[in-house]
């Protein structure tokens, strides 16, 4: 998802880079079909080190974005030593891959998710806020962020930790809330009869940036040296996900015919109530708003679904 709105950021603004991705054999890659003829494609396993090592050995590049994850919460629970092993392994392979070449930039893909609970005094979240996750997957996030922190002071590494906010857009993948229901609401426009929509705690305050805007912030911090520090890429907004819900059905052509329904196998064992970022460091270093409004993402998250062929009623 993420990976691939950066290719397409530098294949439209930066003609002179070469563009090599990895991806684990078998992925599924309709995400980057569009672009695959112009970049680089190497197969690695990101969990294995010496995969990792050959590939950065071959390749050599300048920069780094390490997006491989498993970056989905609710599936953490179900597998949190897998989430572990991908998520803190996999950053430490790439890091010890690069420890003797410290001019190599790195950014890793943090996450609001290490702030876990967040009291409404904190917020808006700022880079020093305590770090409290609240899932496997936020302690897998926190535990590669610190990675980076210590190889970049060991090893005079240039290493940065980009904690982005909820993202959204085309391309999102279904499992993640807003991108469920947009699927669910196309999957409904192409139905008659009940048309019902289900969801999960709906309380929940999330800030959320369009993926097309913060790969632009990606590729701008990538531009600087680093220390292992730490950079919120958010809005600075807040959204209740029954606002996302509403503000998907109102986009729908089935707006009014809708009901709304809890299933509460759709509720996480535990549950960050609110998370909103500060930007104010990430717009010190770099000149960077965002330039795509919230409706319009989500109009484009519908779109998406829309022109996919393999959305039918499945739920």
């Amino acid at each position: 998802f993420v990976a691939s709105h950066l290719i397409d950021y530098i294949l439209s603004n930066e003609p002179n880079v070469t563009i090599h991705g990895t991806v684990r054999r078998g992925t599924n890659t309709d995400n980057i079909r569009h672009s695959i003829d112009q970049i680089h494609t190497h197969d690695v396993e990101l969990t294995d080190f010496f995969s990792v090592e050959k590939a950065i050995k071959k390749i050599d590049p300048d920069r780094i974005f390490h997006m491989g994850a498993q970056s989905y919460v609710p599936a953490s629970w179900n597998g949190p030593k897998t989430t572990m092993e991908v998520n803190v392994c996999g950053t430490l392979n790439i890091l010890e891959a690069c420890k003797d070449c410290c001019g190599r930039g790195i950014i890793i893909s943090g996450s609001s998710e290490e702030y876990g609970m967040v009291f409404p005094i904190e917020c808006p979240i700022n880079e020093s806020q305590p770090l409290r996750p609240l899932s496997p997957y936020g302690v897998s996030k926190v535990a590669a962020d610190k990675l980076g922190y210590q190889y970049a002071n060991s090893y005079d590494m240039n290493v940065l930790v980009t904690r982005a906010f909820n993202m959204t857009g085309p391309r999102r993948g279904e499992m993640f809330v807003d991108s469920n229901f947009a699927k669910q609401i196309v999957s409904l426009e192409k139905t008659t009869g009940m048309k019902e929509i289900y969801h999960g705690n709906l309380d929940a305050i999330r800030d959320f940036t369009d993926v097309r805007d913060s790969v632009r912030a990606f590729w701008y911090l990538s531009n600087k040296k680093w220390n292992g520090q730490a950079v919120n890429v958010c809005t600075g907004e807040g959204h209740r996900i029954e606002d996302v819900l509403n503000t998907l059905i109102s986009l729908s052509p089935i707006r009014g015919e809708v009901s709304c329904v809890l299933d509460p196998k759709r509720n996480r064992p535990s549950d960050v109530p609110r998370l909103i970022g500060s930007n104010k460091k990430l717009k010190s270093i770099i000149d960077w708003d965002p330039t795509y409004r919230w409706e319009d993402s989500l109009k484009d998250l519908l779109n998406y679904w829309r022109f996919r062929s393999d959305v039918k009623n499945v739920f």
